[in-house]
């Protein structure tokens, strides 16, 4: 099936060994209720797995769901990777457990968007959007 590109495509992703995805999901579903197609990569997926995924899928985004406070290095070792495979086009935002004295070094890294956890889901609908609109 030919990949619709009016529809926003984002991949959800669990990277790691958090084992905690009911917030993944959650998003999921609200980003799908809203209209856009959502892959979701099951738990435990390595930044590599990750990176083929969004490749394999030519997701617009690709949302890190981390819960185990490691994610800075996640995200630094996503963004490298990014880069080294030419798809730094692909627009990262990061959910879970995230204080917010690390939201600026997220950003620092190219993360687009940070929701950390009780984030209301309409404003992750609304980041997306926005950050979808052709300038």
């Amino acid at each position: 099936m030919p990949h619709n590109k009016n529809k926003i495509k984002i991949l959800i992703a669990k990277p790691g060994l958090d084992g905690h995805d009911r917030g993944a999901k959650v998003v999921a579903q609200a980003l799908k209720d809203a209209g856009m197609e959502v892959i979701y990569s099951g738990l435990h997926k390595t930044i590599d797995q990750i990176i083929n995924i969004a490749i394999q899928e030519d997701v617009d985004f690709i949302g890190l769901s981390i819960m185990t406070g490691a994610h800075i290095p996640i995200t630094e070792k996503l963004m490298k990777k990014l880069k080294e495979k030419g798809i730094e086009d692909k627009k990262v935002f990061v959910g879970g457990v995230i204080p917010s004295k690390d939201i600026p070094k997220l950003k620092e890294l190219g993360v687009e968007g940070v929701f950390p956890g009780g984030t209301p889901l309409q404003e992750t609908i609304e980041f997306i959007k926005n950050k979808t609109k052709t300038p």
